[in-house]
């Protein structure tokens, strides 16, 4: 057999493209073509350096892994593998290996820590920059309708790209994009969580030249780019999916079954097999298939992607989605590939659970159990569902409304780095935090003033600071389109006089918040000592050795007094206090006075 043109322009190798010096010396290139398989005798030209020690062939004859080793001292270049039926040449492959950025750790992949201000953007729904990507023939979703919210709007990354000034004036130092992969599935592909090809950008957002440019803007500026990571499942019309290489790439069950999201039984010491089973290898929806990362050649498909993908655009961080949903032992094994080669880089899951043990179970803890997680951090849901939004919209009671926040922070003692863990208000899932304050802009303020000045890495969703609203019933009122991305919108929210003066205000608040926090050392990665609440205020301090930090949070409707002398083990050596916001002096000396509905942060001096 030997592949006409068609079929041999057709030939794909996964991963694209590699790179001399990786620490990791093997790798796993999966071929795909039409009866590839019938080419089984594959030979490499000789390289120095590069070995190639075994093919693994499949059941679907349009598939076949090479493996290879590729010893530190292999140099950058080209390799050429033959594929023979017997005799008979079938096709050639030309495979690049390239030469890693001398920039990683410098320029790009430096990390995401407490340090920085991560903005949360929706690609399709903040800012329109090329209005000739908005439609790609050939793919399955062709729409385009900005007044359904399923369906799609034509954001793109040079939106993103074109604001970049807007979100540094901000004060923000990193920006998180929901997933940027293609998803050439029918319906609902505004979201990106159903990938349909791992290693094509989708060509609606600008496609890798886009996604290229816009993460080389932000690091000329400073800033950094996390990437939406999903492991757990891809799109039903992933070609892995409806051109499989066998079976066993998925999970299935005699019916359809879906999760039951029941992350409790993963560590229920009582739990019944049946129910594990169903929570990790249940399908998420009807339309994403559950990978089986149990499958050896299915883990290093997705570790190598996850490595590709960093190497390749200079990634500084992954969010991890529906983390607990994964082969966790896989988990271990992706996070640890990516920090041996990356050590620098930070990680952090998705871990929409309820409980401190549940949360924490995911992430590096300090328990003694058999199952030890190697994530570095997760999205803390905990000090969002049982911290700050029941400070903000419940009274003060033993465990409930400012309590419910100090107490659950008193539970850091489970984490081994607390630091590491995104903060956040809102995001893509959830109702946006506005509205479930009651649409009360001093309290979304407090909200935000905490996001901005408590332990961790805070993550602000975009528009939350020109006052977007609505509820998560459906998810897709959460995910309005940013007013001013488009042309022709009515109003502009990227400029001042496109704001409303409520607008301004609470977008100077979060700048001028953000932007202090830049240069605060306290708040950056300073140390956090918390008081127990008392008549309905709390009061926390951050601090080290330079500079400390004094918050107090005030929800009650009236204005609190309160006896600094309770507070000395951190004021003694000071007399005053600077407003971070307005630069209003307080005496700390005596008794302090703190309105309703603020969270007051300021600066101790002398």
């Amino acid at each position: 057999m030997v592949l006409h043109t068609s079929a041999r322009d057709s030939l794909k190798v996964y991963p694209s493209h590699w790179w001399a010096g990786m620490k990791n010396t093997k790798l796993q290139l999966l071929v795909r073509a039409p009866d590839i398989r019938s080419a089984r005798q594959v030979t490499l030209k000789p390289y120095a350096g590069v070995k190639l020690t075994s093919v693994h062939t499949y059941k679907n004859p349009n598939y076949l892994t090479i493996y290879l080793d590729i010893s530190k001292t292999a140099a950058p270049g080209r390799l050429t593998f033959t594929f023979r039926n017997g005799a008979t040449q079938v096709t050639q492959l030309s495979y690049t290996l390239k030469a890693r950025s001398t920039q990683n750790g410098k320029t790009r992949i430096r990390g995401v820590t407490s340090e920085d201000l991560i903005y949360l953007i929706m690609p399709d729904r903040f800012s329109n920059g090329d209005v000739n990507n908005d439609r790609i023939t050939g793919l399955r979703d062709q729409s385009l309708d900005r007044s359904d919210y399923f369906k799609r709007h034509g954001g793109d990354l040079k939106g993103i790209q074109n604001h970049l000034d807007y979100l540094q004036q901000l004060g923000v130092t990193a920006i998180w994009l929901n997933p940027v992969l293609l998803n050439d599935m029918p319906d609902r592909t505004e979201h990106g969580y159903a990938f349909t090809d791992h290693y094509t950008i989708d060509p609606r957002l600008g496609g890798a030249k886009a996604y290229q440019e816009l993460i080389d803007s932000l690091h000329n500026r400073g800033m950094k780019i996390i990437q939406d990571a999903v492991y757990n499942h891809v799109g039903i019309e992933h070609f892995l999916y409806r051109d499989m290489p066998d079976s066993s790439w998925f999970h299935w069950w005699p019916a359809y079954t879906n999760t039951t999201y029941k992350d409790q039984v993963l560590m229920d010491p009582y739990a019944a097999l049946s129910d594990k089973k169903r929570m990790s290898d249940g399908w998420f929806t009807s339309v994403m298939p559950d990978v089986n990362q149990g499958n050896p050649y299915v883990a290093s498909f997705l570790i190598q992607h996850a490595i590709w993908c960093t190497e390749e655009f200079g990634l500084d961080g992954w969010r991890i989605d529906t983390y607990a949903y994964n082969d966790l032992d896989f988990m271990n094994r992706c996070n640890k590939a990516l920090l041996d080669e990356y050590p620098q880089l930070h990680l952090f899951g998705e871990t929409w659970v309820h409980g401190i043990p549940n949360q924490s179970y995911f992430v590096r803890n300090r328990y003694n159990m058999p199952y030890k997680s190697n994530l570095p951090g997760v999205t803390d849901f905990q000090l969002n569902l049982y911290g700050i939004i029941p400070a903000m919209t419940q009274g003060f009671g033993w465990t409930e409304g400012v309590n419910r926040l100090y107490l659950t922070a008193t539970n850091d003692f489970v984490y081994t780095d607390a630091m590491k863990n995104v903060l956040f208000l809102d995001n893509h899932d959830l109702s946006r935090f506005f509205s479930i304050v009651g649409e009360d802009i001093a309290k979304l303020k407090m909200g935000l003033a905490w996001l901005l000045t408590f332990r961790g890495i805070p993550q602000l969703y975009y528009g939350t600071e020109i006052l977007m609203k609505n509820f998560a019933n459906p998810d897709g009122l959460v995910r309005l389109d940013f007013p001013g991305g488009w042309p022709g919108d009515a109003s502009n929210k990227f400029e001042p006089g496109g704001r409303t003066g409520a607008e301004n205000d609470v977008h100077n608040y979060v700048r001028t918040l953000a932007n202090f926090r830049k240069g605060s050392s306290a708040l950056k990665t300073g140390k956090l000592m918390q008081y127990v609440p008392e008549d309905g205020v709390y009061v926390y301090f951050r601090y080290n050795a330079q500079q400390t930090i004094m918050c107090v949070m005030n929800p009650n409707d009236q204005e609190k007094e309160l006896d600094m002398r309770r507070f000395e083990e951190r004021t003694k050596t000071f007399t005053k206090a600077r407003s971070v916001i307005d630069g209003t002096e307080k005496d700390i000396t005596n008794k302090l006075k703190i309105p309703g509905k603020m969270l007051w942060v300021a600066e101790l001096i002398r």
